[in-house]
């Protein structure tokens, strides 16, 4: 089986579609994300939908999300060299607990893992 070296590469950056509010989002999501693309020495550009970023935010999502009208928060995405945007986690409306845990999930065996990035 051939390995896909373009899901093994370190990304450009890692964005973030959250909101303040959201127990998703900050600290369960945001916090974790901004730490790993520190590590990685990649800029975390956090997309806030209650203010001027939900443009970016909602184009993001639209293009390349799991959009709907009133699509669910956070939603992450690594943007790589070649220009690729990858949606690599999406929370979970089940609760705080399935997101956290898909988090730890992307940042241990996912795209983000020290081990892949």
């Amino acid at each position: 089986m051939a390995v896909d070296l373009r899901s093994m590469e370190k990304p450009k950056a890692i964005h973030v579609v959250y909101a303040k509010w959201c127990p998703h989002c900050v600290p369960t999501t945001v916090e974790p994300l901004k730490k790993r693309a520190d590590e990685l020495g990649v800029p975390c550009f956090l997309h806030d939908i209650d203010t001027d970023e939900v443009k970016v935010a909602d184009e993001l999502v639209e293009k390349h999300g799991n959009w709907t009208p009133d699509y669910v928060i956070p939603q992450v995405f690594l943007e790589h060299g070649d220009g690729r945007i990858e949606l690599v986690l999406t929370g979970n409306p089940g609760g705080v607990a399935l997101t956290r845990s898909s988090v730890e999930e992307l940042l241990t065996n996912g795209p983000l893992a020290k081990s892949r990035a």
